[in-house]
């Protein structure tokens, strides 16, 4: 049974039981500030913990992970006060909504709390509201801890953390409410505090998930799936920060700020972000591919696989990891989907050089070698991985179809016959028999399953799907809450886990992935770690990285609607249906210039523009290409 339920297609809710102990937490992220906020409850009682992260506030070393940062308990903050003695809460109830909330009862009151980050400053807030549930009048007062909660020294100066109250003592008659707040804020020593209002950046919250949420809704009647989608569009596109190179999209997770990788941001998110429309996104986008341009130089030197610290240094630590072929595929799918001539064009070159340094890298077996990949040497991964050589193969089939869009016609071509002998090459190098399955090796030698097996069918490369979807459901792999990272390992990364997904969707086991995709989703939405795709675990403590919850998104975009660029205009549809679905509608999809919906019944799929003409249809399973206004 799930701890939580669907409220509404915006909010779910824990109700909370007599004797429940249970504690999670969630990370809310603005341009300037994270809180990752710890709730629940333990045999003590009521738990709250904020944990504020200011990511351009650098402490030292200045390194990956140098941001500010530190956990603010409730003792440290104001404490209420009834009658002149302290409140004891109980836990009632908990929604999420893009926002926290947290209703508490204390002896003839109820206290609602809405926790947000600001939407621009250095501030994270706790909006107190205390109703007057009593026969009587009652008073309140609060004790007030010092302002200042930490002083830690910097790089660029002292940073300190210091909370804001605008708490007075008041009485409250019979049903009356009374509502005051708490910002935690961090600054440099010598700038000034912040001056914003509670109010106005609860309402600039609001707004945030709003934006977040508008493009791409999807509707298909089955609630999990769409409040989970739609929680995931929140977490993917919140986690961008403003920095000294700009907007950065960054992973999150206590540890990843104001840096930028290869994986989570080229590969995962920048894609996605080209689905939007969102200005914001596709900056942030942009400034992600930029912070790699530099290092791409005529000698052909692996590019680092993250840029930190604002952008001021790179970490390189576990080698060639496969970043170019990220990059190329990455940076292509997003220059066509984003269509934006003037930034294709900047980007074409540097997609250029890492087709380029693929083909460099090639093996005399014709496949791409890496020293390692996305998985950074926690699992062996040889000197040439099928990820690696998958995702050059779909990133020079994108890369093509850009080089056509700018009248390049014979380097399209010479693309497209790398892709192909790449595929060849793919086929006879990787290509397996384990325990039966006819499947894929990881690299040469590897003698057990991988979840990253499935990579393949994400790109579309299906010789091999019913032999690798089988070993994926095999007693090897599958665990209920999603498959083994390896045969004989059982920690479990959400990345391999939605990338299989995607790929036995788009191999057209429609029904197959469906029943993992919606057991995954009232997993992460429902259960006892919400509301988002997680990074790993038990390593890292199901950290909710915000790149994963991209990878949820293309699981059903690239996946099961097959949706895939080749031009600034054009792109292919191969939708299905699961049988589970009565519909599905993803509507206003905001690519290639323009706005569209994709509406698939059971009866076939049409795509119909912001005008309500239809664009294209076709049969389910039908492979189109849709040429947009």
């Amino acid at each position: 049974m799930p701890r939580w339920n669907i409220k509404n297609e915006k909010t779910i809710e824990w109700l909370v039981g007599d004797g429940d102990v249970h504690t999670d937490d969630i990370e809310m992220a603005g341009f300037s500030a994270v809180d990752v906020v710890t709730y629940g409850t333990d045999e003590s009682g009521f738990i709250l913990i904020h944990h504020p992260v200011f990511p351009t506030l650098r402490t030292r070393p200045n390194d990956t992970h140098a941001s500010y940062q530190r956990d603010v308990r409730r003792e440290e903050l104001p404490r209420l006060l009834k009658n002149g003695k302290p409140v004891s809460e109980k836990l009632i109830r908990v929604e999420i909504d893009g926002i926290l909330r947290l209703f508490t009862e204390a002896e003839g009151i109820k206290i609602e709390r809405a926790v947000y980050p600001s939407a621009e400053g250095r501030i994270v807030w706790e909006r107190v509201s205390v109703t007057n549930v009593s026969s009587g009048a009652v008073s309140l007062d609060a004790v007030l801890p010092s302002k200042r909660l930490d002083k830690t020294r910097g790089p660029f100066g002292d940073n300190v953390m210091e909370y804001t109250a605008d708490f007075v003592p008041t009485v409250l008659k019979k049903n009356e409410t009374y509502t005051y707040a708490v910002g935690i804020f961090g600054r440099v020593v010598n700038e000034a505090p912040p001056t914003e209002d509670f109010a106005a950046a609860y309402e600039a919250r609001l707004a945030t998930v709003e934006r977040l949420c508008s493009p791409l809704v999807l509707e298909t009647g089955n609630p999990t799936l769409d409040t989970a989608f739609r929680f995931a569009k929140i977490r993917v596109g919140e986690s961008v920060y403003d920095t000294k190179c700009g907007k950065i999209h960054s992973p999150g997770g206590l540890s990843y700020y104001a840096a930028t990788w290869c994986n989570d941001e080229v590969e995962y998110a920048g894609p996605y972000f080209a689905y939007t429309g969102d200005a914001v996104l596709a900056d942030a986008a942009m400034n992600a591919f930029r912070m790699y341009m530099p290092f791409m130089s005529d000698d052909f030197e692996p590019i680092p696989s993250s840029v930190i610290a604002e952008g001021l240094d790179f970490w390189h630590g576990k080698g060639d990891r496969g970043d170019a072929a990220m990059y190329l595929f990455g940076a292509s799918r997003f220059a066509l989907m984003n269509a934006d001539t003037e930034a294709a064009r900047e980007l074409l070159p540097y997609i250029e050089w890492c087709a380029e340094y693929c083909e460099r890298k090639k093996t005399e077996r014709g496949v791409i070698a890496s020293d390692s990949d996305e998985m950074e040497e926690r699992l062996p991964s040889g000197d040439a991985n099928l990820c690696t050589s998958c995702l050059a193969f779909a990133g020079l089939r994108t890369a093509a179809a850009l080089e056509r869009e700018f009248g390049n016609f014979k380097l399209a071509e010479e693309y497209e016959c790398r892709a192909e002998k790449l595929k060849e090459a793919i086929g006879e190098h990787f290509s397996a028999d384990i325990h039966g399955f006819k499947t894929y090796r990881y690299y040469e030698g590897c003698e057990v399953l991988r979840s990253w097996s499935a990579i393949p069918l994400s790109v579309g490369i299906f010789e091999r799907a019913e032999g690798t979807v089988a070993s994926l459901l095999s007693e090897y792999m599958m665990r209920p809450d999603g498959f083994r990272s390896a045969e004989g390992c059982d920690i479990i990364w959400d990345r391999s886990n939605l990338y299989a997904i995607r790929g036995i969707f788009a191999s057209g086991m429609t029904d197959v992935a469906a029943d993992i995709y919606l057991r995954y989703s009232e997993n992460r939405l429902l259960g006892e770690r919400v509301p988002y795709p997680v990074e790993a675990y038990p390593e890292g403590g199901r950290r909710h990285l915000s790149g994963e919850s991209a990878l949820f998104i293309k699981a059903l975009t690239d996946g099961l609607l097959g949706m895939e660029p080749t031009g600034f205009k054009t792109f292919t549809l191969k939708p299905y249906l699961p049988k589970a679905l009565d519909r599905l509608y993803l509507k206003n999809i905001r690519a290639h210039g323009s706005r569209f919906d994709v509406l698939v019944e059971k009866d076939g799929f049409r795509v119909v523009g912001a005008d309500g003409s239809v664009l294209g249809a076709g049969a389910l399973g039908e492979k189109k290409e849709i040429t947009l206004k």
